[in-house]
């Protein structure tokens, strides 16, 4: 089986006047290389942070609870994407590159009242970021030579700002640290404290077609969830982090899921079409999908299938945790964390990790299906379902086989 892409990001430490940690910086990289790759726009660098790592490993968990300063591209603010993220210990940065300043402005003052706070990264004293400033609770300086450039501008800023807190950037010795303690800087940042920091976590990303797709589902006036819901089932990647980003938003109030098709409809319309946004921002997608991935859409179709006389809640139930069952693999977690991570009710968790109830046997039945082994295979069912043909079997392991292969087919021909 293929190994999951592997996810990098790097973290820099933000520190106060007593040198504790205050924040981290969340830093876009591609690879064991500890630099902004080449090549890669800020469009593209905030989607592929948002999609592939504050969505599925979780924004709390990359900075250790402490606060985290994001990096974001104008087109990711003008089309409200942060909201996906809780407004809690976040710090939104508008990048020194960022146009349309008026268009942000108008998005700043609107998520402002929604509680997000933004920082305005490489200030350069630039008459065309004044209308911003009155906005920000943070404003960042690269500390620049002579010293005392960079102090009387912190102290122009505080007689303007009080409020705001001033950040300064690439403190590489104590002595500049120590200078700078005394001027009115509240954090500081730089190689004197600590370089960035590697992270990185597994991953397997979307198909290009079910992100095409789903971009001309939600361009629509009025959402079909059922048509998103589909669409949605058929790649393991989105279906781990809608049910990630549904466990973010409903904050202390965990939901516990049942269905792709609950997760769907808990987020709404502004939030699906914000999800996908950050799809296409990315431009993610793989020419072959991993072994692993396949095996996971055609377990989750075999335990939809065999579970259809239950009804549909069941065969959804089924269809979830079929894919759930292989996301330990690819993301290189185990079970019990996963269920934490995705808040599977009861229900489901029993059948992921005990095999518990009709969903626990389902599943049984089509792990021993994959692994050719048919007599293991017949004396579950005989269990689970004693009134059921072992012909059955058959059927349904050829119509998910089926199934899989159709859509792996249309993605490799589109990719």
């Amino acid at each position: 089986m293929t190994k999951p892409a592997t996810q990098y990001i790097a973290r820099q430490a933000i520190l106060d006047s007593t040198k504790q940690i205050f924040a981290y910086e969340l830093l876009y990289r591609d690879s064991q290389n500890n630099a902004f790759p080449v090549g890669v726009s800020d469009e593209q660098a905030t989607g592929r942070m948002f999609f592939n790592s504050l969505i599925l490993v979780g924004k709390e968990k990359l900075v250790a609870n402490h606060c985290a300063f994001v990096n974001l591209s104008d087109t990711t603010l003008l089309q409200e994407i942060p909201k996906l993220l809780k407004p809690d210990n976040l710090v939104l940065e508008i990048v020194e590159r960022s146009q349309n300043i008026e268009q942000l402005l108008t998005i700043v003052k609107t998520l402002r009242k929604q509680h997000y706070k933004f920082a305005l990264d490489d200030y350069d004293c630039d008459p065309r970021w004044e209308p911003l400033l009155p906005h920000m609770s943070y404003v960042k300086l690269e500390l620049g030579q002579p010293i005392l450039k960079t102090t009387v501008l912190v102290k122009k800023l505080k007689r303007l700002y009080p409020k705001m807190k001033i950040v300064v950037e690439r403190i590489e010795t104590y002595e500049e640290f120590e200078y700078l303690k005394g001027t009115g800087v509240d954090y500081f940042q730089g190689y004197f404290f600590a370089k960035p920091e590697m992270l990185t976590h597994g991953n397997v990303e979307p198909s290009k077609l079910v992100v095409l797709d789903l971009l001309k589902s939600t361009a629509q006036t009025n959402l079909c969830f059922k048509d998103i819901e589909k669409k949605i089932a058929k790649d393991l990647s989105l279906t781990a982090r809608i049910l990630k980003l549904v466990n973010a938003r409903s904050g202390l109030d965990k939901l516990e899921m049942k269905s792709i098709s609950q997760a769907v409809v808990y987020l709404g319309e502004e939030a699906l079409r914000q999800f996908v946004r950050v799809l296409a921002l990315s431009e993610l997608g793989v020419d072959k999908p991993s072994e692993l991935t396949k095996y996971g859409l055609m377990r989750a179709k075999f335990m939809e299938l065999f579970l259809e006389p239950g009804g549909e809640e069941m065969a959804e139930q089924g269809y979830l945790i079929g894919l759930m069952s292989v996301l330990g693999a690819v993301l290189d977690m185990d079970l019990t964390t996963i269920i934490s991570e995705f808040s599977l009710d009861s229900t489901l968790s029993g059948a992921l990790l005990n095999y518990k109830g009709l969903l626990g046997g389902a599943l049984k039945v089509a792990i021993a299906i994959e692994k050719n082994d048919w007599q293991e295979a017949e004396s579950v069912l005989a269990i689970v379902r004693p009134a059921t043909p072992v012909s059955n079997l058959h059927r349904l392991a050829t119509e998910s086989r089926t199934y899989t292969d159709e859509v792996f087919a249309v993605v490799s021909k589109n990719s």
